[in-house]
């Protein structure tokens, strides 16, 4: 049996036109990659002004001196480089990016606009985490020294001890209000349902810093007001090795993640794992919250304002280039909070959450004021 004869063209019949490549794909591509260059020569800019800049101004060139160790030496102004100044920029910009992508995760698995982890009591139950961990070496050095021993008050497991404490609280209170989220019936109620248990909690680490001792109470409030400046040089590769995984295993969440965002039911006719995908987004998010949390205390507002200020810097909501944009504008808004914190030729540092507070609350006024959604339904 031999097969049909090709078909013969029928005369004056206008042939199938050939498909153009998509312009608008071709044109957000090339506005992302401009953002994105944009995005990380600002953030260069900034860490180098946040350097040079503080109580004592610093020219660039002496900075450059100090970072390169050449030129002639000054042993003070080497120092407040490098481990003063450096360290804090580099915390500043990690920070940034990990809250930002943290608060991005959290509004693409709520699918709502306002969700990030400091509103939904994440920040406060990794703060529960430290609170407990702290009590629980104070209580510690508090029966060395009842039995002779020298008192001291280390936190188990040191700065690491302290990273998992904060990472397993911010996991317990996330997984708590993803399962809340089934049972409310609009977007209203569960940024309510996730405010008062951030407040419960709050209450809970109040009593708990009751019970401990006053040096150590002390050492707490001062953690919870927000600082960049307490991570020490020998501590940062811990904070950019975890802060760098978990960016990473955002970016491989980037597809199934554009799923989420359509809905539960568009993302398994899709052939996206919904219940694997939402755990990983759990364990991502709570290590990016919880261990800037334990590094830099429970800091406001960025989780909220980086995502949409990323959104509306690129164009898209595509997660491949979200993500990107997001770390790369969460390390620009954090250098710069930074540097607004240490305001130059002023003896004093202006707590980071009051200039987060700032920055983020205009931010979510005008999330408020434009979005039509938020009295029911998903975002």
């Amino acid at each position: 049996m031999t097969g049909a004869a090709p078909r013969r063209p029928v005369a004056g019949a206008t042939p199938s036109p050939v498909p153009e490549p998509d312009r608008s794909a071709q044109r957000s591509g090339g506005r992302a990659a401009v953002v994105l260059g944009l995005l990380a020569a600002g953030a260069l800019l900034l860490f180098a002004l946040a350097v040079s800049t503080g109580s004592v101004v610093i020219g660039p060139a002496r900075t450059l001196s100090a970072l390169l160790g050449v030129g002639s030496p000054d042993p003070r102004l080497d120092l407040l480089v490098t481990d003063l100044r450096v360290p804090r920029a580099v915390t500043a910009a990690l920070a940034g990016a990990a809250l930002g992508t943290a608060g991005l995760l959290t509004q693409t698995l709520f699918r709502n606009p306002l969700a990030e982890p400091y509103v939904l009591g994440v920040s406060a139950g990794a703060a529960l985490g430290v609170a407990l961990i702290t009590t629980l070496g104070a209580a510690a050095g508090a029966a060395a020294f009842a039995t002779g021993g020298l008192g001291a008050a280390p936190v188990p497991g040191g700065r690491l001890g302290m990273v998992g404490a904060a990472a397993v609280g911010a996991g317990l209170v996330l997984g708590l209000v993803l399962l809340l989220s089934r049972f409310a019936r609009s977007v209203t109620a569960l940024l309510v349902i996730g405010v008062m248990i951030g407040s419960a909690i709050t209450a809970v680490v109040s009593l708990l810093l009751v019970w401990t001792d006053p040096d150590t109470a002390q050492q707490f409030l001062m953690w919870g007001l927000g600082s960049v400046s307490g991570v020490a040089r020998g501590e940062l590769p811990v904070l950019a090795a975890v802060v760098g995984a978990g960016l990473l295993g955002v970016l491989l969440l980037a597809k199934p993640l554009d799923g989420l965002l359509l809905g539960d039911d568009y993302a398994r006719t899709a052939g996206v794992d919904v219940g694997r995908v939402r755990l990983g987004v759990l364990v991502v998010a709570a290590v990016l919250a919880g261990t800037v949390t334990a590094f830099c205390g429970p800091i406001g507002f960025l989780g909220i304002a980086v995502p949409h200020l990323a959104r509306m810097a690129v164009g898209t909501s595509r997660h491949r280039v979200l993500v990107p944009a997001t770390a790369l504008t969460g390390a620009v808004v954090g250098l710069a909070c930074a540097i607004v914190a240490h305001p130059p030729g002023f003896g004093t540092v202006i707590p980071l959450n009051v200039v987060t507070s700032l920055v983020g609350a205009p931010v979510v006024v005008a999330v408020l004021l434009r979005s039509r959604r938020l009295g029911g339904g998903a975002w």
